[in-house]
């Protein structure tokens, strides 16, 4: 009975596994079928059907004709710049929070996860208006500002792994003349790579995918990213589903070799955080 048991718990745990994969996997798989038809056989054939001939045309289109090479810029700078800002921030932070104590300590936390808490779409009439008192409407810095916000997630898992590295390595460093600004970057910082990974892809993919900052703080169609710059194929291409799919798949390659890449990071931050 035993062993009969635990072979039927395998079968139904790889059924789950199975099942999940191809719920994941299938609408990727259809819009790179869909990517390499022509608009008449994407409409007239099965989305799984394989196409008669392979048209790279439309991948050529979709990054000449939608200005992808302009989003996949903006898109970096904003990337780069916001992502910088709010790693550092967010363990800057959860450094204070960890290693030092104060009156008001419990209450900025609780504020700051109240602050979080509070849907963002509520805020706006107010974020616009100071983001246009600044003088930074329509320009790339606008979106970067209101990226350099840390999150409560990132806050708490540098938490978690800043009560993993000894205090005593501050003590040493104090005794031989560091402040707490060198410690903090001399020997704090490099001990978080691997939540700093784990964030990177965490929170980088909502900037990267982020579409409602851009689109309402950067009309302007120079500063296009590449979520705007892929909306606006809702005009000349709104009938053209394997040009908008070969667009698909141009802004889904970069983050998807990116994780790919650094999965095994992301990984054991995750499981480092827990413990």
């Amino acid at each position: 009975m035993g062993k009969e048991n635990i072979t039927i718990g395998k079968v139904v745990q790889y059924l789950i596994l199975v099942l999940g994969a191809v719920v994941a996997l299938l609408p990727i798989l259809v819009v790179f079928i869909g990517s390499f038809k022509s608009n008449n056989e994407f409409l007239s054939s099965n989305v799984l059907a394989l196409p008669k001939t392979w048209d790279f045309s439309n991948y050529k289109t979709a990054f000449v004709n939608g200005q992808m090479l302009l989003g996949f810029k903006n898109t970096l700078i904003i990337f780069v710049v916001s992502m910088i800002g709010k790693l550092t921030l967010a363990s800057m932070f959860a450094y204070v929070m960890s290693r030092f104590d104060f009156k008001l300590k419990k209450v900025i936390l609780g504020l700051f996860m109240i602050a979080m808490l509070i849907p963002g779409i509520t805020s706006q009439v107010a974020t616009f208006q100071i983001i246009n008192s600044l003088g930074l409407f329509n320009t790339i810095w606008a979106v970067i500002l209101l990226n350099l916000g840390t999150d409560v997630i990132s806050v708490y898992v540098f938490m978690q792994y800043l009560d993993e590295i000894p205090i005593s390595l501050d003590e040493s460093a104090y005794l031989d003349g560091a402040n707490h600004f060198s410690i903090f970057w001399r020997i704090i910082l490099p001990n978080l790579k691997a939540p700093i990974v784990t964030m990177l892809i965490i929170s980088g993919v909502g900037v990267y995918n982020d579409f409602y900052s851009p689109f309402l703080y950067m009309p302007d169609r120079n500063l296009k990213v590449i979520s705007t710059a892929l909306f606006a194929f809702k005009g000349p291409y709104g009938t053209n589903w394997p040009v908008i799919l070969a667009g698909v798949v141009i802004v889904i390659l970069p983050i998807l070799v990116v994780f790919l890449s650094l999965q095994k990071y992301i990984y054991n931050g995750v499981s480092g955080s827990v413990k």
